[in-house]
């Protein structure tokens, strides 16, 4: 039997859930709703979703702290649209950086919704280009670092696993499989999202700031991604790859 997406919508207007959720269901999808953040996790306790639609004004714990709860749980990985009655940039700038992975802001249509869960789904589940993992999976290592390519986190010294959101992952891997070259942010919009993607530069900036923070990296004297003034960004740290023996 092929694979029916499973989307969870979590808003609290009854209205939006109703709509949203009629019209994904006529268009092929499987739609779970939730009116908050109690409905959301209990759910979720038991259940996995392909994709979680987060609005941001809701009563009690808001979509950005859900947001942030989820990229740090078991749910990690799963794909995160935003949605707002705000249109503000800097509602757009934190929402992705809190690891959502993309924004939409009301009111919207049902058809653009549609097609932007779509190209959310088709970019997590494609590799950049030139990308290639083995099933076994890989062991990257660089510097102080290692990224596991089976459980997309990366090991510390220690061994400790950090996790990663799915754009940190898309990045880092975008840096390792080209290091010690220059790419500017358009490259790196395009082979982190694709050309599909509504972003902005800004976005790319911002997730760089967070990878480097997930990789201890001083944005003043940057030891892993330099900054290249007017160019874009370099992955300057070798990398050794090893597999992942089951």
């Amino acid at each position: 039997m092929d694979h029916i997406d499973h989307i969870l919508i979590v808003d609290d207007d009854r209205e939006i859930r109703e709509l949203v959720s009629s019209y994904l269901k006529k268009n092929g999808l499987r739609v779970t709703v939730a009116a908050d953040g109690r409905h959301m996790r209990a759910f979720l306790e038991a259940n996995s979703v392909d994709l979680i639609i987060l609005d941001v004004m809701m009563p009690g714990d808001d979509g950005l702290v859900l947001c942030r709860e989820l990229r740090a749980g078991k749910h990690k990985a799963t794909p995160i649209l935003m949605l707002t009655a705000r249109s503000d940039e800097t509602d757009r700038i934190v929402g992705l950086e809190m690891g959502a992975d993309d924004y939409l802001a009301k009111p919207f249509s049902a058809r653009e919704l549609l097609a932007r869960i779509k190209a959310v789904l088709r970019r997590t589940r494609m590799l950049p280009p030139n990308l290639q993992i083995t099933e076994v999976g890989q062991l990257l290592t660089f510097g102080d670092w290692q990224l596991d390519t089976s459980a997309r986190h990366l090991l510390d010294r220690d061994g400790t696993a950090i996790a990663l959101s799915g754009a940190e992952y898309r990045l880092l891997r975008v840096f390792i499989d080209h290091p010690q070259r220059v790419l500017n942010r358009d490259q790196l919009l395009n082979l982190t999202q694709g050309r599909e993607a509504e972003l902005f530069d800004r976005s790319i900036d911002l997730l760089v700031s967070r990878l480097r923070q997930r990789l201890c990296d001083d944005a003043r004297e940057p030891a892993y991604i330099k900054t290249v003034r007017s160019e874009g960004y370099v992955f300057s740290m070798p990398v050794e790859i090893s597999e992942i023996r089951q």
